[in-house]
This record gives C-alpha cells, sequence and structure tokens, in this order.
C-alpha cells in the first residue's frame, strides 16, 4: 500500500471539489486509485490531487472530459500533449465566438420583444392565441440576426 494515501473525501476537500467529482473523475478513467486491500476503499496519491488540479484548469479552458483524458494519456505515455492542447484550442475557439455571436443576436432580440411587449395587454389562449406577445413578435425579426451569428 502506498505510504501517503488519500481518500476521496480528502482528495474532493483539498482539491475544492467534491466527492461526487472525484468519484466521476475516476469512473471517467482520469484518476486511478488504488484499493485498500482490506476495506476495498479507493485511495489517492498526492500525484492524483496534482491531476485533479490539472484537470481543473483544463476544465476552465473548455476542455471537455474526453479531450481531457486524452491529454492526459499523451502525458502518461512521455509524449507532450502541448501540440494536441493547441489543436484543441484552436479549433474551439472559432466555435466559441460563433456562439458568442449566437447569444449577442438572442439578447437582441429578447430585448427588441421585451421593448415591443411593453405596453401589450396580457391576453388568455382563446383557441386562435396562445400568447399574443410571442405570436405578435415578428417572424423576420428573428432571421436579422441569425448571419452575423455565422460570421468566420
Amino acid at each position: 500500500m502506498p505510504t501517503a494515501t488519500i481518500k476521496v473525501s480528502e482528495l474532493a476537500k483539498r482539491g475544492g471539489v467534491t466527492a461526487e467529482t472525484v468519484r466521476h473523475y475516476t469512473r471517467e478513467g482520469l484518476l486511478a486509485p488504488t484499493r485498500h486491500p482490506d476495506n476495498g476503499y479507493q485511495l489517492y496519491s498526492v500525484t492524483d490531487l496534482e491531476r485533479l488540479h490539472f484537470i481543473q484548469r483544463a476544465r476552465k479552458l473548455g476542455f471537455s472530459v474526453a479531450e481531457i483524458r486524452d491529454i492526459l494519456a499523451h502525458a502518461d505515455q512521455g509524449d507532450s500533449p502541448c501540440p494536441l492542447v493547441r489543436d484543441l484550442l484552436a479549433n474551439r475557439l472559432p466555435q466559441i465566438r460563433a456562439r458568442i455571436a449566437e447569444l449577442e443576436a438572442l439578447a437582441r432580440r429578447m430585448e427588441q420583444a421585451l421593448q415591443s411587449w411593453q405596453e401589450m395587454p396580457d391576453g388568455t389562449p382563446d383557441g386562435h392565441s396562445l400568447c399574443r406577445l410571442i405570436e405578435s413578435f415578428p417572424e423576420e425579426a428573428q432571421c436579422i440576426a441569425k448571419p452575423s451569428s455565422h460570421k468566420r
């Protein structure tokens, strides 16, 4: 049994995450605890704590669990994962910028709707109308903002 072993709850506390997060990363293969021979508890090492901190940093940069698994696999094999990391971010950044543009367009449509709905009375569904606020919103207003969201 390794000398410096940490239980799930202690690793979670030191890593600033929940125990369920630690268990999730373990199930996903990002952390590799040993088992206590007597009680079967998962025991983590200081290396696992370092990996947990690495995983958190990678998640803050937008990497998925699968991508982090690939990055760690490269490192575990002695290969530099840095080229992979650069490629992943270079491919992701235009997607993020496009999503931001879509969200900005959505916010403009919402602002436009709220402004136009300021003075409109509430209505009740009558078989012909569900919500006159949404039904009064021009369809072309939704199309106006969309082209800008697909700029590359």
